[in-house]
């Protein structure tokens, strides 16, 4: 019987590696990329002009940053504001999803070519079961996993060719321990393993580097006074089913032994698309109504675009609003009929915002359509309801 072999491969800080590629002459300097990074310039010598971090005022978040900007203490998901203070001199750039979508689809299509038993789980992360295909099972001088390495390296080789961009590669018996293993060399990685390794490779980690162990369970395993994965793997079975419940205390044990059984899934449907925003400042609901109603229609134009990109069409459309004091709110309403028109989204979504009290100011907008299908898929099953809002509701910010 073939020995398993299951590989996690992460892009390396995907979004500055594609930005890289258009800017080489920031390679090796500390670059973040969100908030609202202006486009550089070119100057009279053809030169590009960068902005500056110590130069951003605003209220936005990290979306990634090379490693000599990790290094200054700098990652995704911190604000803006206080990724200046760390690094101020750090170029910044804007997002561009498009460019980033488009490399995404160039590396996995690269890497399906060698093996195509693939389970996508984002733009820059993908499993593959790499049990079935051609030399992985080969060894050589003494090594039972000389072929999973090679076919690694070319798997890597491979991508780099389609794309410019590195990756870092994990593979293991299983995905929980590919996916540890790929973050262990980073950049440009490549770790092999087997059960026989935890003791050295993944049982002196944090055991919060396991995925499925979140902030909460970290902190409470720390109280609890484990701190690794080595750790949580003497724990007690029992003990841990007392102390986090069957169903998860059960599996923190499995995945301290580094037990998954999970298959690689090479497609699932989606429940839903989305998309929305974070404003830089805060926006009333009145007095910016103009602005809110061109952020309104603009994210329910890139959902129906999302959705004709991808082939389906939804019934359930919802809203999701986050005022000034982080309070948040959603709606939706169900279509008689399926749709991804536009304008449809934006008035079943328009008759959501009529049943929320516009009071305060707002922070985030979002759109969402659920309940998806393929088209001519699915029946009638409800129908539009538009409640009258109150006098406090109406107007909306609607720019029709």
């Amino acid at each position: 019987m073939n020995r398993r072999l299951i590989a996690h491969l992460d892009m390396d800080a995907f979004y500055a590696s594609v930005e890289l590629l258009r800017y080489p002459d920031l390679r090796g300097q500390p670059v973040v990329i969100g908030g609202r990074g202006a486009v550089p310039e070119r100057d009279a010598e053809g030169r590009y002009r960068y902005a500056r971090l110590d130069s951003y005022a605003g209220r936005g978040v990290v979306t990634t940053a090379t490693y000599e900007a990790r290094a200054l203490g700098v990652h995704s998901a911190m604000g803006m504001m206080k990724a200046a203070a760390l690094a101020p001199h750090a170029v910044m750039l804007p997002v561009d999803f498009d460019r980033y979508r488009h490399y995404s689809r160039l590396f996995k299509a690269a890497v399906a070519e060698i093996a195509p038993c693939i389970e996508d789980r984002g733009i820059d992360e993908i499993y593959i079961d790499l049990t079935e295909v051609p030399g992985a099972q080969d060894t050589g001088q003494g090594d039972a996993l000389a072929g999973a390495r090679e076919l690694a390296r070319t798997i890597q080789a491979r991508v780099r060719e389609a794309t410019g961009l590195s990756c870092s590669i994990g593979v293991t018996p299983n995905k929980l321990l590919s996916k540890l293993c790929s973050d262990l060399e980073k950049p440009g990685g490549i770790v092999v393993a087997t059960h026989d390794d935890l003791p050295v490779r993944i049982w002196p980690l944090p055991a919060r580097r396991i995925n499925g162990i979140g902030p909460k369970a970290a902190a409470r395993l720390e109280s609890l006074g484990i701190r690794t994965v080595g750790e949580l793997a003497q724990a007690d079975r029992q003990w841990l089913v007392e102390q986090f419940g069957a169903a998860y205390g059960a599996w923190l044990n499995d995945a301290a032994h580094g037990r998954d059984e999970r298959p690689v899934v090479t497609y699932s449907e989606p429940k839903s698309i989305s998309r929305e925003t974070t404003f830089e400042r805060d926006l009333h609901p009145r007095m910016d109504r103009e602005t809110l109603g061109g952020i309104f229609t603009r994210l329910c134009t890139q959902v129906a675009a999302d959705l004709a990109r991808k082939g389906y069409v939804g019934r359930t459309i919802g809203i999701k609003l986050r005022d000034d004091r982080f309070r948040t709110v959603t709606r939706d309403v169900t279509l008689e009929q399926p749709t991804a028109d536009a304008a449809e989204i934006r008035r079943a979504a328009g008759a959501c915002l009529k049943r929320v009290p516009l009071e305060r100011r707002l922070r985030l907008l979002g759109v969402r359509v659920g309940s998806l299908c393929r088209p001519g898929e699915a029946a009638a099953v409800a129908r539009v309801r538009d409640p009258a809002g109150d006098p406090h509701t109406l107007p909306l910010f609607d720019s029709e």
